[in-house]
């Protein structure tokens, strides 16, 4: 629906409420610092003076402002983004908070029935590249702003925005009951190289859309990134992901500790030269179960194309410490993958998944000790010119390889 067409709605409510259109008043195609903080202030004036059935305008042009965007408690609103916002890429200049650490692009708090919004596409660049890298992670360590924080919120509706290189995680919500993003893209690269090297996988932490909570639909979206694609993250139910195009480290569970995760569905996606493939992972002890992967297209996988088992990453400088599974492994011969104990892989399904031509490896399917997966469905897992079997395949109670699955993963049992 167009502005316009918003605008006579609004007209033929005005008896009832008190709709207004608002015209974001900031500094147009200035990128001086001072700009920065002017419309970035602005922007948080405008936010707080927002009341239910207004409607925010971001006009067809761009606007450079600084970080720290700040808004609770808005319901019933619209937010349209026209044309572009881009965020400083003065690193020392960011806001921090007393602690020393850096406010977030954007940081919203109990927000209820909010759409954000374009008529074509409204682009949001976090200038993430002066943030990445071995020497950016060696003196911001994870202490970078996310794009989007939102948490506390319900029936929201992102749809047709680009985010562009996200210092951290791109879009992170959080404690949701009600959330659908469709029609949007995510691009957290450093050039256009057509996979994931190892210059681009410096972008650490660029998460794509992760989530916690319930009721949430993402569909028709695009996601280019250095981590996680999707990522389920702990205290998730009720969820669906469909027809995404994504590239990264995974359409993601986790990593899940101390929580539950049940019914999760990723459906009818495309993955190219994607470094993981189909990702589900604990970090500590928990429970994710009620799970299904169906007709998902993974074409030449860099690293795994199916990884079942534990969080391959690193809280430290040293990125080959296991926690619980080092990102060195099993490259170094030195480097541990441990599964946490008391963590429960329950009902998990993979049903019309074609993996083609993966580079290096085919897969991990890691249980717990304490707590072997059950009921675990392979219907129609087939890897075309697989290297080897899986890598690991270990402490699976009773899984089953059906439909033609190809190779058999050696801990399952088959339909023969």
């Amino acid at each position: 629906m167009s502005i316009i067409n918003r605008l006579i709605i609004c007209i033929l409510f005005v008896i009832y409420v008190n709709c207004e259109i608002i015209e974001y008043q900031g500094i147009e195609n200035q990128s001086d610092l001072g700009t920065q903080w002017k419309n970035g202030a602005l922007l948080n004036q405008t936010l707080a003076s927002l009341q239910p059935y207004d409607e925010l305008v971001f006009l067809n042009t761009t606007y450079y402002l600084m970080g720290g965007i700040l808004a609770n408690n808005i319901r019933d609103v619209i937010i349209h983004f026209e044309g572009t916002l881009i965020f400083s890429d003065d690193t020392k200049e960011w806001p921090r908070n007393g602690s020393g650490n850096v406010l977030e692009c954007f940081q919203f708090m109990n927000f209820q029935n909010v759409t954000f919004t374009s008529s074509t596409v409204g682009l949001l660049d976090g200038q993430g590249e002066v943030w990445w890298g071995l020497l950016g992670y060696a003196e911001y360590h994870e202490n970078r702003p996310r794009m989007l924080n939102m948490g506390n919120s319900s029936q929201i509706l992102i749809e047709n925005l680009y985010f562009k290189s996200s210092p951290y995680w791109t879009v992170w919500i959080w404690a949701v009951d009600g959330l659908e993003i469709r029609y949007s893209e995510i691009s957290n690269r450093r050039n256009d190289y057509d996979g994931h090297d190892y210059w681009n996988l410096e972008a650490f932490n660029t998460d794509g859309f992760d989530v916690t909570g319930k009721n949430v639909w993402i569909h028709d979206c695009t996601v280019w990134n250095q981590d996680d694609c999707i990522a389920v993250k702990d205290w998730s139910e009720n969820m669906l992901f469909e027809r995404i195009n994504a590239s990264g480290l995974g359409l993601t569970i986790g990593s899940i500790g101390e929580s539950s995760v049940r019914n999760i569905t990723f459906r009818d996606c495309y993955m190219h030269k994607t470094y993981k493939g189909i990702y589900t992972k604990f970090r500590g002890s928990g429970i994710i179960e009620n799970v299904l992967y169906e007709n998902i297209v993974i074409f030449e996988p860099e690293q795994w194309g199916i990884f079942i088992g534990p969080a391959q990453q690193a809280d430290n400088v040293d990125i080959c410490l296991p926690n619980p599974c080092s990102l060195c492994w099993p490259e170094l011969p030195f480097a541990k993958c441990n599964m946490p104990q008391n963590a429960s892989y329950i009902d998990i399904t993979l049903r019309n998944i074609t993996v083609i031509n993966p580079t290096e490896r085919t897969g991990v399917i890691m249980g717990s000790e304490t707590n072997p997966m059950q009921g675990v469905v392979f219907d129609g897992v087939v890897f075309q010119n697989p290297p080897s079997n899986y890598f690991v395949c270990e402490n699976v109670q009773n899984g089953q390889a059906i439909g033609g699955t190809y190779p058999v993963p050696p801990c399952f049992n088959t339909d023969s």
